[in-house]
């Protein structure tokens, strides 16, 4: 390193860029390729995806957590910020975003633009960056480098003849990328000696030392020998370290404007270090925060059941620690009577949810049950309250139900346009109105949708790829509520209804759930010794039955011949007993039938 890691680097060497991009379209590799140029990292321990650190990520070869690092390149010095590239990891890139002066646009040149390098773009634009659009990818042999800049310059307005094309994996044209940056994004501006005003824009947590905190110094100098006060939680912490990651931790003395790194003041919960939290020091007060960042707000939840009830404790535990690393997921205690007790929990989307699941069940050893997933409605009553329910078991009766809204979404779904009719289709069977319909070029189409969320949350992007073949993309936000016409399906197994199956459905779609569910449920619970009866029910209104034949045992073996009334006592006998034993019956739901029927999308 040319400069002694001691003094704070001078503001105008430095340039803090982030790459945003549509998944899939190599950043993580982009970022591989700039720490070998950079030599920030032994070849000899170089390794693919390498900021990528938790194990799904490597495994399903995604970015979950922003992740930063600081390299060296022709006497600057530059802070990479690596961002997800999914829908539900959005918030994750508007918090990179605030920490950066510019934006590397990746794009695939044998894909085009998808969805959220839109959503993203949009974004940087927003937050005012520099944006340099990059063609990735251009050593395949689909690649069409030409195309599909005068695509980014339609659309995008960025002359294409800007556009720099570069191929991550081979790093053919990275060291004139990391030249552009250089030349084209602006030195971060700060006051060094003004009263300290630092960016948290990640935390994550060490089982050793606690919260380690990523900031971006805005204005001020952050001293490791400071008291820090942080301003929205109102809390006063000491700094234990602080330093910068080139990619290995080391610590330095002082961070000035515009530098990026990491702190740890040995906080124990990240909820007091979110993201978004402005820094500041005791002894030189900054007046007024930063401006931060929306928390984010979940918008599905499920129940989270442990198929062991013992494990409760563990389940619970496993939640806390969870959440000190992703502080928007949400949990509370509940109870079902056919799953026993369990937690009901809030996450971002879709892929959130199936992430947070696999987390508990890898990290923490835990095997779960998710009952399906709901969304938040807001219930207006008949007496003129108004209550939010994010389980189907809290919706009150029908009677006492003035009207249900449910979250609403504008979707924006890119596709090539030979797809339009079977996703005009797809959108209208999910409830969804066309907002506005664009040709991108001859053969991309832009389509807006506003739709329920309900709609998007079981299975709307797997069917939306697999009619397209994989290649049309999907971004959305949320838009407010919308009254709808919504009922609750109850499934009642032998007269009692099961908690974990019931679900909000619209009025249309209501006798198709009973009766998918209970011939599902048919196959699934085994057979008794009396006829169980399982029954979808609207309000009080049964709209579908199946039954689960009774087992027989043959009561005549032993009667051959004879006078019939024999026969006929034997047998009103055992009808006696059955109806009994079916007053009194439980029935047995094994637990496979759960996690079988809950698995609706199959």
């Amino acid at each position: 390193m040319s400069h002694h890691p001691q003094e704070a680097v001078a503001t105008g060497l430095i340039r803090n860029f982030s790459i945003i991009s549509h998944v899939d379209h190599g950043k993580s590799t982009l970022s591989d390729r700039i720490l070998e140029i950079t030599g920030a990292v032994d070849p000899r321990l170089m390794r693919e995806q390498y900021l990528d650190s938790m194990d799904i990520e490597r495994e399903r070869g995604i970015t979950i957590k922003a992740q930063n690092v600081r390299v060296n390149f022709e006497g600057h010095v530059l802070h990479l910020i690596d961002t997800p590239g999914h829908v539900d990891f959005g918030y994750e890139v508007s918090r990179s975003l605030a920490a950066c002066e510019g934006a590397v646009l990746l794009v695939d040149a044998s894909q085009g633009i998808q969805a959220q390098t839109l959503a993203n773009c949009y974004q940087a634009i927003e937050n005012d960056l520099e944006i340099l659009a990059v063609l990735n990818k251009i050593d395949l042999p689909a690649a069409d480098p030409q195309r599909c800049a005068a695509e980014i310059e339609q659309v995008l307005g960025l002359p294409a003849d800007e556009i720099l094309a570069i191929s991550a994996k081979t790093g053919e044209g990275v060291a004139e990328l990391l030249r552009a940056i250089i030349e084209r994004v602006p030195a971060p501006v700060g006051d060094r000696d003004a009263p300290l005003q630092a960016l948290i824009f990640d935390s994550s947590f060490d089982q050793y030392r606690g919260v380690v905190s990523s900031v971006r110094v805005m204005n001020g100098t952050m001293r490791s020998s400071a008291r820090l006060e942080f301003m929205q939680a109102k809390a006063v912490h000491d700094v234990e370290e602080l330093g910068v990651r080139t990619p290995v931790p080391l610590p330095t003395d002082e961070l000035g404007p515009g530098e990026v790194g990491y702190l740890i003041a040995g906080i124990k919960d990240v909820g007091e270090a979110r993201s978004g939290e402005t820094v500041t020091d005791t002894a030189l007060r900054a007046t007024a925060p930063l401006e931060g960042y929306l928390d984010p707000k979940p918008m599905v939840f499920c129940g989270l059941y442990p198929i062991d009830g013992d494990e409760l404790p563990d389940l619970r535990d496993a939640l806390e620690k969870l959440k000190l690393n992703d502080s928007s997921v949400t949990f509370e205690p509940e109870s079902s009577h056919a799953l026993g007790f369990g937690f009901r929990c809030g996450f971002l989307g879709l892929l959130h949810m199936e992430i947070v699941k696999e987390r508990l069940e890898r990290e923490f050893n835990l095997s779960l049950i998710a009952t399906a997933p709901s969304v938040v409605y807001e219930a207006f009553l008949t007496d003129g309250t108004q209550i939010t329910v994010d389980n189907p078991t809290e919706l009150p009766e029908p009677s006492r139900i003035d009207h249900i809204d449910e979250p609403m979404l504008t979707a924006t779904i890119l596709t090539p346009s030979e797809y339009t009719g079977t996703i005009m289709d797809l959108c209208q069977s999910r409830r969804a109105e066309m907002e506005k319909m664009d040709y991108l070029s001859p053969e991309r189409v832009e389509l807006v949708y506003y739709i329920p969320l309900a709609e998007v949350v079981l299975d709307f992007f797997d069917q939306l790829k697999s009619r397209t073949k994989g290649y049309a993309s999907l971004d959305y936000e949320t838009k407010g509520y919308q009254t709808s016409d919504l009922v609750r399906v109850d499934i009642l197994i032998n007269h009692a209804p099961v908690d974990a199956f019931s679900t909000i459905v619209h009025k249309s779609q209501a006798d198709f759930y009973g009766r998918r569910m209970s011939e599902r449920l048919k196959e699934l619970i085994p057979r008794q010794m009396f006829d169980v009866p399982i029954q979808a029910a609207v309000g009080g209104r049964v709209i579908s039955r199946e039954t689960v034949k009774a087992k027989r045992k043959d009561v005549l073996a032993k009667c051959y011949g004879g006078d019939i009334t024999r026969k006929r006592k034997l047998l009103e006998k055992q009808k006696e007993g059955k109806k009994r034993m079916k007053n009194l019956g439980q029935v047995e739901v094994p637990q496979e039938a759960f996690i079988s029927a809950l698995r609706m999308g199959d």
